[in-house]
């Protein structure tokens, strides 16, 4: 019998894939590759020494596992690698990474097909003068 679930799952993942993303580029020291991601968020709640709870946002990154490929190999994400993403004229940086030692990514779906990425935006980049 044919396991339904791991069959919308891939459904469900192929038209995110197909209509939910956009070109970044994913950097790990001089090693990088373009690769189609869904931009999403995540919302962590971190108490500080006072018991005050902070809300921190995380931009994440939705790829497929499979497509994180550096130096011919497939790898999983590490915090301090990048992704740049390009708007026009202006890069935008962000680290991977997380606050507070969670982890700066997690499997997206049960059967490991996609990744999501949380980081911070670093830098911004423009052309020209």
């Amino acid at each position: 019998m044919a396991d339904l679930l791991r069959q919308g799952a891939a459904w469900l993942d192929e038209q995110r894939h197909t209509h939910l993303t956009q070109l970044v580029s994913y950097q790990r020291g001089a090693d990088s590759v373009e690769l189609a991601a869904t931009i999403g968020r995540t919302e962590f709640e971190q108490a500080d020494d006072y018991g005050v709870l902070h809300r921190i946002e995380s931009r994440d990154y939705i790829i497929r596992t499979a497509d994180l490929q550096l130096a011919g190999e497939t790898v999983l994400p590490k915090a301090g690698d990048q992704i740049r993403e390009t708007d026009g004229a202006v890069t935008h940086v962000y680290e991977v990474m997380a606050p507070g030692g969670e982890p700066p990514w997690r499997y997206s779906d049960p059967y490991r097909v996609a990744l999501r990425i949380h980081t911070k935006h670093v830098k911004t980049e423009t052309d020209g003068p």
